[in-house]
């Protein structure tokens, strides 16, 4: 039978070994109570002896002539054990009210001993209940195993519970800004719909496209737009979700991911944050270069030279961190392009606000333009959370509508933090921080290069900013010339100047501004060789620096007496300009007085404020004005 169960292609029945197992236990069970039981009339049926049940009275009869060898008492019996041996006889009555009955045994010698009366079928419960649990839970297991056996362990390895596939409803004109962007993947999204078209000419579509760029600014909304206008489905998972505890998991599910999206297509495969996966094997790794996270980036690898011109599948992966990415996943034939996802610029922030504002009940005083020009170089997402905050504060306000003020204190939270009411300064130390802001504004009007003030403020905000000097650049800076560092320098030192110059005392308040003059200057001469210090000469390898997310580690390339020399240099620097920046706030010092008193009186003065208090004591003192021009910040 079983060869033939064979031939015909069927499995043996496996469920019959638990069930002759689960019968064995049952018997076994069973013939261990009969043999453990107290129950004479078991053991008289085993052995031949014989049992009888008899009155009290008898009972106790058969004591006092010495026909009882021992006794048991239980709750509601008394069993005896005759002394004859041929046969042996098991009494058995019904206990009674008497205590004359302990020393009656006393007084005849008899051993007595108690025992505890059991129900044979509660006892038989008690005793399969466990075995059965334990074969349930083992059937179970077994059965669960069986039916993951090819997604791993418990199911680990299958990926298509993991896997989000939906045809996303996002067009490309409900992602604003990053023009250039959405150029670079427009032929991707036409190559998806008319695959016929550029076969026709031998042309082959980019395998894979890589979104880098900031957080925020939206990498994942332009691969779902993509898919959107493409219409065609969209896999995606994180980059993390591949990696597990178990070795080879993250490989199974690349190739589950591949295979499902290769049975839909033409289809898009979307990786978010593909570093997790994606990084450089040149370090090697803990255990002999061969670890779960390199397993699972050498099949991606592989899914991705293995695609053909009749599985039209692209990939669309998105990183903040390229620099760490193995060369292999950059080489032409898999990630082919690299398009950059970048801080919008002015226009690009306007269109971002415009689609963000739907739905929004807005005054007619809110100036787009205004918050787009103060808002250079954040990202999509901080402009969504503006808008968002200035709508919270407007409905905390029981207000109809969102007012432009609103959207000045969202831009302010979003910049620099929340606004610490409870956190109360002294008279001393207000008048301390309406010195040190005056010093910062005015530095930052009357040095050319510096970024205009916005705002001055002396109620404490965010972490531990007990005041600030807002200044916002109209447009975003990509590159920095030597003067415009150098101003920065300027404007940091103006708040310790301003201290020493008018309270003739210096406080901790400048930790931070002396410690980002610092670094500007380092900077100048480690990377950018804007100094005599080296020359032209770069000192550390900054190659592994991360241009999105910031830090990083670099490699010392110079001697200790270059970096005497750089000491030396930084600090002569800060003394010069830090000299330079007294002597200005010395020439501006009724401004500087008018702008601190102003401050202690209303705590927050506007940029325009500012440089009207200024611009006045020019005229006042006949001084020439060293005002900046707006052409010129």
């Amino acid at each position: 039978m079983a060869n033939n169960d064979m031939n015909n292609g069927r499995q043996p029945n496996t469920k019959n070994p638990i069930l002759i197992f689960v019968i064995l236990s049952i018997v076994g069970i069973i013939l261990f109570k009969m043999f453990s039981t107290d129950d004479s009339s078991l053991f008289g049926r085993l052995g031949g002896s014989t049992s009888q049940t008899i009155e009290y009275s008898e009972f106790k009869q058969l004591i006092k002539s010495g026909q009882i060898q021992s006794v048991s008492i239980g709750q509601t019996m008394i069993k005896g054990i005759s002394r004859s041996s041929n046969p042996t006889i098991y009494y058995t009555t019904k206990k009674v009210q008497d205590t004359t009955l302990v020393p009656l045994l006393d007084e005849y010698k008899v051993s007595y001993t108690g025992f505890s009366e059991q129900n044979f079928f509660t006892d038989m419960i008690g005793w399969l209940l466990p075995v059965f649990i334990i074969m349930g839970l083992w059937i179970f297991l077994t059965n669960r195993m069986q039916r993951n056996m090819s997604g791993g362990m418990f199911g680990l390895g299958n990926a298509s519970k993991l896997i989000n596939a939906e045809r996303p409803n996002v067009r490309f004109d409900d992602m604003a800004g990053n023009k250039e962007a959405k150029e670079e993947v427009v032929e991707v999204v036409d190559f998806l719909k008319y695959p016929d078209r550029y076969a026709a000419v031998g042309a082959k579509i980019p395998k894979g496209v890589l979104l880098v760029g900031p957080p925020g600014t939206g990498k994942t909304l332009l691969a779902k737009a993509v898919a959107g206008e493409a219409n065609v489905p969209f896999f995606s998972m994180s980059g993390s979700s591949f990696i597990e505890m178990f070795v080879g998991l993250g490989a199974s599910r690349v190739r589950d991911l591949f295979e499902k999206a290769k049975k839909e297509a033409p289809s898009i495969i979307f990786i978010d944050e593909i570093d997790a996966i994606g990084k450089s094997r040149a370090a090697g790794s803990v255990v002999g270069g061969n670890d779960e996270r390199e397993q699972t980036l050498n099949q991606l690898l592989a899914e991705m030279d293995g695609f053909g011109s009749n599985a039209p599948v692209i990939v669309l992966a998105a990183t903040n961190r390229p620099e760490v990415l193995d060369p292999a996943l950059l080489r032409p034939g898999r990630f082919d392009r690299q398009v950059l996802v970048d801080a919008p610029d002015f226009k690009g922030r306007i269109e971002i606000l415009k689609v963000h504002i739907k739905g929004v009940k807005l005054n007619k005083d809110v100036d787009l333009n205004e918050i787009a020009k103060f808002t250079a170089g954040l990202a999509g997402a901080d402009l969504a959370n503006i808008i968002n905050e200035a709508a919270l504060l407007a409905g905390r306000e029981n207000k109809k509508e969102v007012f432009h003020k609103h959207f000045k204190e969202a831009m302010e939270r979003t910049m620099i933090g929340l606004e610490k009411k409870s956190r109360r300064l002294s008279p001393k130390e207000k008048r301390i921080v309406a010195y040190h802001e005056s010093g910062h504004a005015l530095m930052g009007e009357v040095t050319r290069g510096a970024h205009r003030v916005n705002k001055v403020s002396i109620i404490p905000r965010g972490m531990g900013a007990l005041g600030y000097t807002l200044h916002t650049p109209e447009e975003n800076r990509h590159l920095e010339q030597r003067h415009e560092m150098l101003a920065t320098i300027d404007v940091l030192l103006g708040g310790r100047g301003a201290e020493e110059v008018f309270l003739e005392e210096i406080s901790n308040g400048a930790s931070d501004d002396l410690r980002r003059a610092t670094g500007i200057l380092k900077n100048m001469i480690v990377y950018y060789g804007m100094t005599d210090v080296s020359g032209l000469m770069v000192l550390e390898d900054f190659t592994n620096r991360n241009r999105f997310l910031g830090g990083g580690s670099s490699t010392r390339e110079y001697s200790n007496e270059t970096a005497q020399k750089m000491d030396s240099y930084i600090q002569n620097q800060l003394e010069d300009h830090y000299a330079h920046v007294k002597q200005t706030l010395r020439d501006y010092r009724g401004a500087i007085e008018a702008m601190a008193q102003e401050l202690l009186e209303k705590e927050v003065i506007e940029g325009d404020r500012v440089r009207e208090i200024i611009s006045d004591y020019e005229i006042q003192n006949s001084m020439e004005s060293r005002l900046i021009p707006i052409e010129d910040s």
